[in-house]
This record gives structure tokens, sequence and C-alpha cells, in this order.
């Protein structure tokens, strides 16, 4: 029996579409930031932030690091594949001395493996590095949350691989939230969240300022001290 033409090139088509609309389900997004660049071009060698929803929520950046110039492109729900696909657009032309990446807890939650999480900030990392090799890159480990507390082993081993690789590459570094985030009974602390058990609340986010603070401030003394 043979497979009409029509309606093999129709499911073709729909195919492709449903492929390009999930790849590029942050289209908007990713527009809007380049419509704000046009007529308000962010600082060339800044602090940029990006990753998911809980930068695009970090409403105090600016006011959290007056001592930096920082870019906020956060974009709610992204995986770190999505900031891989976009970082032509919204990570290359800034040419930021620092890159602050929080991604990888949608990941997990999509059922991604901590190996593919790994294996996917390892790309981010090539991608970044081959057009702006003297940027320094950090990643913030996949937070502890409520809501997702039943992923907390697949998180962690995420994590560990990250934070493994990160120890290994020069101009790499790992920020770990999770001993401010949780409380003396291992779980994470209540009042740092919004009523979603997800997100943080104004308290989570003094935590990472703290935490990030500190971390930006000892790369800061590092490189006027010289590598090491």
């Amino acid at each position: 029996m043979r497979f009409p033409l029509c309606l093999f090139l129709a499911l073709s088509f729909a195919a492709t579409s449903f492929a390009q609309n999930k790849t590029n389900g942050f289209e908007k997004d990713i527009l809007a930031f380049e419509a704000r660049d046009k007529t308000n071009p962010p600082p060339k060698h800044a602090v940029l932030f990006i990753g998911s929803s809980s930068i695009r929520m970090w409403k105090t950046l600016a006011r959290d690091f007056p001592d930096y110039q920082v870019i906020n492109r956060g974009f709610g729900g992204s995986q770190i594949s999505d900031s891989i696909y976009f970082a032509d657009r919204i990570v290359i032309p800034y040419e930021p001395r620092v890159i602050v990446l929080y991604a990888g807890g949608n990941d997990i939650n999509a059922k991604k493996s901590p190996e593919t999480v790994f294996q996917d900030f390892k790309t981010f990392v090539t991608k970044v590095r081959e057009k702006l090799p003297a940027t320094k890159l950090v990643y913030i480990s996949v937070a502890p949350n409520p809501a997702r507390w039943a992923q907390i082993d697949r998180v962690r081993e995420a994590n560990r691989l990250i934070r493994e690789y990160t120890a290994q590459q020069p101009g790499l570094s790992f920020i770990d939230v999770h001993p401010r985030m949780l409380g003396e009974d291992g779980q994470p602390k209540p009042d740092i969240y919004l009523a979603d058990k997800l997100h943080m609340n104004e308290k989570g986010y003094t935590i990472w300022k703290q935490v990030v603070g500190e971390h930006l401030k000892s790369m800061t003394q590092t490189q006027a001290g010289g590598e090491k």
C-alpha cells in the first residue's frame, strides 16, 4: 500500500513546525531583549546573568551589585539548551567579562538526566569559549525547592558533575547555594519561597545576593592580584 505523497508532506511539515516551535518557544522573549538593546545598548564587558526564571525574576539585580555593570537576560522556563541556542543573540554580542548562568532545574523537571544536564553545560561553555575565550563563566547550582524536592537526588548529581568539572577548568567556577537555602533539618527553608514553593521571595534573593556577591568579589580580587 502506497503512502500518499500529500499525507507524507503534511506530516513532515507538521513535524518540522513542531520542532521549530519547540526550539523557538522563547523567540518573543529574545526579540524583546534585542529591541531593548537597540534603544538602550547594554555595556560591553559587564557581568551577564542568564538562565531561567530565578534570573528573570531577580528584579533587584543592579541594585544588589552596585559595584558591577550587570545585564539580566533570564527567560522563565528555559533550559540550558535554550541558552545555547540563543547565545549568538543574547550572550556573544555583549562580550561580557563574566557570565553567571542559572539553569538546569527545568531540565531535570523535564526528565533530562543529570548526565544530559552536564553535557549541555559543557556545550554552553564550548560555545562561549569559541567566541569569548577570556570570559569567565560562573554556574549557580540548581537550587533546592519544596515544589521539586522529589527530584533532589538528580539535582544533586547534576550539581556534582558540574562542580567537579568546573574545578578542573580554568575560567570556570561553581557557586553552591544549597548550604544557605537549607535549614538545620536538611530541608529547604520554608520562608524563602513564594506561595508556589518553587520561586524565591525577597528573603531568598537576599541569600543569593550574599553568596553570589562574595563569589564575584573573590573573582575580582583574584584578577587584581593576577591569575592563579
